[in-house]
C-alpha cells in the first residue's frame, strides 16, 4: 500500500491543479498477498461511502496502514461520526463485499495486475505516475477532446 498512499497524494496534487476538470473514479483492487488487510479496508471504504464518507474513511486508513484490525476500522467509523449501527452492518452485508468483488473483476477486465493503476480517459497509463507526468497526459487529453487544430508559427 505505500504505492496507494503516494499516489492519494498524486491526486490531490492534480485536483488542486484541474479542479471540476479533474474526474477522479476510485476502484477497488484488495491485494491480499501484498497487504492482508486490504479486503476489510475496501469494505470499510465502501461502507463509509453508504454514508457519504468514502474519501474521509479512505484518507484514515491510508494514514493508519499499520493498523487496519476490524477494531480500527470501528474506531475510524467512529471517529468520523458515522452511524455505527449501520457501519457494522454494511461492513458485514454482501452488498458491499459484492461491490468490492465487482471493482475487482472490473479491474482484471481491463488487465490492470497492480495497484494503484491510472485510466487517462480510456487508456491505461503506463509509466510514472507521478503529477507531473500524469499532468501532461491529461492536458494532451484535453486539448485533443477540445477539437483545436495546432496552428502553424
Amino acid at each position: 500500500m505505500p504505492f496507494c498512499a503516494r499516489a492519494t497524494g498524486v491526486t490531490k496534487e492534480l485536483r488542486n491543479r484541474f479542479g471540476d476538470r479533474f474526474r477522479y473514479v476510485f476502484r477497488h483492487l484488495p491485494l491480499p498477498d501484498v497487504h492482508p488487510h486490504a479486503e476489510l479496508a475496501a469494505r470499510a471504504a465502501v461502507a463509509a461511502d453508504a454514508q457519504g464518507r468514502f474519501w474521509d474513511m479512505h484518507d484514515l486508513l491510508y494514514q493508519h496502514q499499520d493498523e487496519m484490525e476490524y477494531e480500527d476500522t470501528v474506531v475510524y467509523a467512529i471517529d468520523l461520526g458515522l452511524d455505527m449501527e449501520r457501519f457494522l452492518k454494511d461492513l458485514e452485508s454482501d452488498r458491499v463485499a459484492e461491490r468490492v468483488r465487482r471493482d475487482a473483476r472490473s479491474a482484471e477486465a481491463s488487465g490492470v495486475q497492480g495497484a494503484p493503476t491510472f485510466f487517462i480517459g480510456n487508456r491505461r497509463h503506463t509509466g510514472p505516475y507521478d503529477a507531473e507526468t500524469l499532468a501532461r497526459e491529461l492536458e494532451q487529453l484535453e486539448y485533443e477532446g477540445s477539437g483545436a487544430t495546432p496552428t502553424e508559427p
